[in-house]
């Protein structure tokens, strides 16, 4: 969705819900100082693909929609089997993995070669659709409630926890237990994430072009500061207990050390001056996905700074949405720790893409 968010200059904490901790094959560089300079890097070996991926599954709506459908968040519940989305279009939908990955339905020529796709409409692959009062700019699934509470917050700042199975609000949260205001020139705050391995760490990304994060018990000043972006700051995600993933609309992607608030490494290739484009991390894989405005999904592999997978949205079977101004506004990796994944994409046209990765044999 295009950045220009419901001005908030403060956090506000209303709750907290314990988030499973989930191991991580990746282990951050030991890089001295401040970020490696490009005469290093360029010594470094090139950016390698370790991944086979697939487009498995596209979903869309087949009559036209009468407002935006922009998916601005996916999320897959803790047991990784169903999967949320929410946007523009001010509805959730709910989807069983199983629903998507669906035996293939089509075989069409793309991309110079012949591959075999579920084409599916949103109607049919949901299982669940509930309707919201107001746009929807985050969703988190409730742990320990089997797949069934989901919280989601909105353009109006309220915060709601949905029953899916009955549809129906169980709990609005319009107070706070506590208050922070980042910078004195009150920039909007654009994005928070809890850290899911149990620290108490709180990290917001904000308009003034850094991220912060703060101890949840006392949350006076920032613990720490992550300055470099150049843009505002849309997502910030936890990759380990150790490090955090930014992005901004300067177009990069940062990797920090969270101890020393040090700049680890630099991620470019995707475009993003503007809009919301979604950042997700895949912490058994050590794989970053990201959105583009150039409607096009990019894998990064978090040892170098280039992408290492692209794939554009291209129209195609019996998807017949506007792609003219389309871009890609979300996704969202399958946390499993296994050496195949799982990566769901959705763009400002509604249309969501499923996407499957299988680790490469030694000899490929």
């Amino acid at each position: 969705m295009v950045l220009n968010p419901p001005i908030y200059a403060s956090i506000s904490i209303s709750f907290e819900w314990a988030m499973n901790d989930f191991s991580s094959g990746f282990h951050p560089p030991a890089v001295p100082g401040h970020e490696t300079k490009l005469s290093a890097e360029e010594k470094q070996p090139a950016a390698r693909c370790e991944w086979d991926f697939s487009l498995a599954t596209v979903v869309s709506s087949t009559a036209n929609a009468t407002v935006s459908d922009t998916l601005g968040v996916i999320e897959f519940d803790p047991s990784n089997t169903i999967l949320a989305t929410g946007g523009i279009a001010r509805k959730i939908r709910i989807y069983t993995l199983n629903s998507l990955l669906r035996p293939q339905e089509e075989t069409v020529h793309f991309q110079g070669e012949h591959q075999s796709i579920a084409f599916l409409d949103h109607t049919n692959a949901s299982g669940n659709c509930i309707f919201t009062p107001a746009k929807l700019s985050s969703l988190r699934w409730k742990p320990g409630t089997g797949g069934r509470i989901l919280g989601s917050g909105d353009y109006d700042g309220v915060v709601m926890e949905y029953d899916v199975e009955t549809k129906v609000p169980i709990f609005e949260r319009g107070g706070s237990v506590a208050k922070v205001q980042p910078t004195k020139s009150r920039s909007s705050v654009c994005c928070v994430e809890f850290n899911p391995f149990g620290d108490a760490l709180i990290a917001a990304g904000c308009a003034d072009q850094k991220a912060y994060a703060y101890d949840v018990r006392k949350m006076v000043e920032p613990v720490h500061i992550f300055d470099g972006h150049t843009k505002t700051i849309t997502y910030v995600r936890f990759l380990n207990a150790q490090t955090l993933v930014s992005a901004g609309t300067d177009g990069c992607l940062k990797l920090w050390n969270i101890v020393d608030s040090r700049l680890l490494r630099t991620y470019k290739g995707h475009v993003n001056s503007r809009s919301f484009v979604g950042l997700s991390v895949w912490r058994h894989g050590g794989l970053l996905g990201c959105g583009s405005e150039n409607n096009q999904v990019f894998v990064y592999d978090t040892r170098w700074g280039e992408p290492i997978w692209v794939h554009g949205f291209e129209p195609m079977g019996r998807d017949s949405s506007d792609h003219h101004h389309a871009f890609v506004s979300s996704v969202c990796w399958r946390q499993v720790n296994e050496d195949q994944c799982t990566l769901v994409a959705g763009g400002s046209n509604g249309v969501l893409h499923v996407f499957v990765g299988k680790r490469k044999s030694d000899s490929e």
